[in-house]
């Protein structure tokens, strides 16, 4: 099979296009035939400086295509069948190999590009929003980087839920795309001060509830946009921030600062992910959620994909496709 690989980390100009051995099927799991690949940030920041399962390495957490070949012991799955999977690392392939436990079906009416950016953007989002962050109707959530994969499927699920919304982003052009998708005030993180913009917008209050994928200094700055007993769901890194956030000034709100971790929730407790991301996935099949795709590129394109994402301009999710 052909893969995006690299032989250390480093930047994008690492990632190389190569043929490498196909993948070997698990007795409880799929081969899959990759048709597209919703690149994460943890992609990116993995591939900057994770750990390398194998010399050369295939980066990547999702990917969506068709099964092209079932294990002796794997059941629910057929050959032909659509599905997105989730996996730890592999997906910039043209092949991948997954246990069942991983694989969504995807139904007929959802496009494929379309569902290689569901389980992992809108998985989280909906984790920081509810399982972790408790929003309920009436409150008001604050979604740093709203233009990213996970931050449209927050105002989406947020607004869905009956709150008031707002959100960060670089531009006044994305932000005025993102009140397409139920955001209710936008706020340009470059030329406003973020927690000045939120106690202008609330009387004073602060949010509810903000969901970070930035850490840094403005998880710092969100911690002054709290409101008293207010909750942060923290889940990511994304500013590359070299020195851990100062987080004490939440205690004197009495505030929650949870870290919110997907991949984790899907090992420990499947039994409530692996539903919660069926619903999200039949929601988008259904139209009542949209994925938003920015660009993409081919997979031989991956390095010129990553350096993309890393200029902060994309626009939701940006595909690879084999």
């Amino acid at each position: 099979m052909w893969a995006a690989v690299y032989d250390e980390t480093g930047g994008p100009e690492v990632l190389r296009y190569a043929e490498v051995p196909d993948p070997e099927l698990r007795g409880n799991g799929v081969l899959v035939a990759v048709e597209a690949v919703g690149i994460q940030g943890g992609d990116t920041l993995n591939r900057q400086g994770g750990l390398m399962a194998s010399t050369p390495h295939i980066v990547g957490y999702q990917a969506a295509g068709t099964v092209v070949a079932v294990g002796a012991d794997c059941d629910g799955f057929t050959e032909g069948q659509k599905v997105v999977a989730t996996m730890g690392y592999g997906s910039h392939a043209s092949i991948v190999s997954v246990p069942a436990g991983a694989c969504y079906a995807v139904p007929d009416e959802l496009d494929i590009a379309h569902a290689a950016g569901i389980p992992i953007e809108f998985g989280t989002a909906d984790d920081c929003l509810f399982e972790f962050g408790g929003l309920t109707a009436g409150e008001t959530v604050l979604i740093q980087a709203g233009a990213s994969g996970v931050g449209i499927a927050g105002i989406q699920l947020a607004k869905a839920a009956g709150a008031t919304v707002l959100a960060t982003a670089s531009s006044d052009d994305r932000l005025a795309r993102l009140h397409d998708y139920g955001l209710d005030h936008a706020i340009n993180y470059r030329t406003t001060k973020v927690s000045d913009a939120v106690r202008e917008l609330t009387d004073g209050r602060g949010v509810d509830l903000i969901v970070d994928s930035v850490g840094g200094a403005t998880l710092e700055d969100g911690i002054d946009a709290l409101a008293y007993r207010g909750r942060i769901s923290w889940v990511g890194r994304a500013g590359r921030a070299e020195t851990p956030a100062d987080v004490w000034p939440i205690m004197q709100k009495n505030g929650t600062l949870t870290g919110v971790f997907l991949g984790a929730e899907m090992a420990m407790n499947p039994q409530r992910t692996r539903p919660m991301i069926e619903s999200l996935i039949a929601r988008c099949a259904s139209g009542e959620l949209t994925v938003v795709i920015d660009r993409e590129f081919a997979l031989s394109d991956a390095a010129e994909a990553h350096a993309y994402i890393e200029g902060r301009e994309a626009f939701g999710r940006v595909i690879l496709r084999p």
